[in-house]
């Protein structure tokens, strides 16, 4: 009789503990889920002689003719102004 309640008692602590530990970790997986989007810090343009995204940012500027444009390389760039 002593035998089955204490099978009973560490069963029902284990059972406990696993609970705990798995609703622990579905919170914690599920966290980021909640937060609102983050803002955009960036861009994509694309380049106007090779015609690849890149993040503005990044970019190679040029200012022609009253206008901004940004290329993804040097290269592009300078294709650009050649053809200009």
């Amino acid at each position: 009789m002593i035998k089955i309640i204490v099978f009973i008692a560490v069963g029902y602590i284990g059972f406990r503990f696993l609970k705990s530990w798995i609703v622990k970790h579905i919170t914690i997986s599920q966290a980021g889920m909640n937060q609102p989007p983050r803002e955009i810090d960036d861009i994509m343009i694309q380049d106007p002689v090779c015609q690849v995204y890149f993040p503005k940012r990044s970019g190679i500027h040029l200012h022609h003719h009253g206008k901004d444009l940004y290329f993804c390389s040097p290269e592009c760039r300078q294709r650009y102004i050649s053809n200009s």
